[in-house]
């Protein structure tokens, strides 16, 4: 199994193309063409990482973070960035990281996050608008069904937990052929009126390639009329955040006690309760403050997240309570989902969690 396919599954789990406009996710570092021979699991890369994946002679490294976030001009070993890239390069290891767009998805680390506090009813916080596009395509009445299944093995007419979704009207179509042409139907120089079908699907933005390759594959005609509309419509599976409710309301500081031991945390930072018990509870992995608004909308009694600074806990204005738990302690379990999710796919080469602390920050 070569590099380029984890990848690939990488892409089919948590898209790519979902990942922020900041973010640097994908193969960061190594050799799309080069054999798996073992992948390790962090949620961070830095040296001592490397060191383990040399010690157990894994080639891949897999981290939620990207070692290479902003530009890097030299690599000359000045700074922990450039000398883990300078060792995981000696030594032959691709670097990939699977960011913001498992932060995005409906399964990824807010998923993860709100699983663990038990959280039931689950939705995106902050679902993302114009992430799907409609395509209508005109077929004649013979090749329809086959059309409508190509399409849909590709990725197309994917709503949520249905698949193969579709909308069909009737219709005629009509057409002159050139003396050039090669008409499926018809004869070049005669109008041709053909009775065809109006297949309208939902696609989502990283499935569109695939899901016109299809179609033209499958198509009879020579020439296909199509629509690709941009929807802004916003998708419910797609975005920032999660909030769901308890199965139980919970007293706020059994709430708290409840989050420390299950996430670890060296400490928790938060505002005064608004209410007690609690049962509606928001998440973000990660840094999280840019959700506050939403978390307040969404009628939620706490917001759990981290990296909450000084002046931005006041913008909690009483409408519910913040629980900063520590940007390492949201998204540990991460790592532990990925390995699963490999473990799961592949059998043909040995994936490891590492057994590196990599939370730079300690606490007294």
């Amino acid at each position: 199994m070569q590099v380029k396919e984890l990848v690939s599954y990488l892409n089919h789990i948590a898209p790519f193309a979902y990942q922020e406009s900041y973010d640097n996710s994908g193969l960061l570092v190594g050799d799309p063409n080069a054999p798996v021979k073992g992948v390790l699991v962090a949620l961070d890369c830095i040296e001592t990482v490397v060191d383990e994946a040399i010690l157990h002679g894994a080639n891949v490294i897999l981290t939620h973070h990207p070692i290479i976030f902003k530009g890097l001009k030299r690599i000359t070993g000045s700074n922990y960035v450039e000398r883990t890239v300078l060792k995981a390069i000696k030594n032959d290891i691709n670097l990939i990281a699977i960011h913001t767009n498992l932060d995005n998805v409906h399964f990824g680390v807010n998923h993860i996050i709100s699983e663990k506090l038990g959280l039931t009813n689950l939705k995106i916080l902050s679902p993302k608008a114009a992430t799907n596009y409609k395509l209508a395509v005109f077929v004649p009445q013979t090749h329809a069904d086959l059309l409508r299944e190509a399409m849909a093995k590709a990725g197309a007419g994917m709503i949520g937990s249905y698949d193969s979704c579709s909308f069909s009207s009737k219709g005629e179509g009509r057409f002159k052929p050139d003396k050039d042409a090669s008409p499926f139907l018809g004869k070049p120089g005669e109008l041709e009126v053909v009775e065809e079908i109006k297949i309208e699907v939902i696609v989502s933005e990283h499935a569109i390639s695939a899901v016109l390759h299809a179609m033209k594959a499958t198509h009879p005609y020579e020439e296909i009329a199509y629509d690709l509309i941009g929807l802004t419509n916003t998708n419910e599976y797609i975005g920032s955040g999660m909030i769901g409710t308890l199965p139980e309301g919970m007293e706020v500081m059994e709430f708290l006690n409840f989050v420390k031991l299950t996430f670890h945390c060296g400490t928790i930072r938060y505002t005064n309760p608004t209410k007690s018990p609690v049962k509606t509870i928001a998440v973000c992995g990660g840094a999280g403050s840019f959700l506050l608004k939403d978390a307040i909308r969404a009628k939620a009694d706490v917001f759990i997240t981290g990296d909450f600074k000084y002046h931005e806990f006041f913008d909690a204005e009483n409408h519910l309570m913040i629980a900063d738990i520590g940007h390492f302690e949201s998204e540990q379990y991460t790592s532990e989902w990925l390995v699963a999710q490999l473990k799961k796919k592949f059998t043909n080469f040995a994936v490891r969690l590492t057994s590196v602390n990599t939370n730079p920050i300690n606490y007294l």
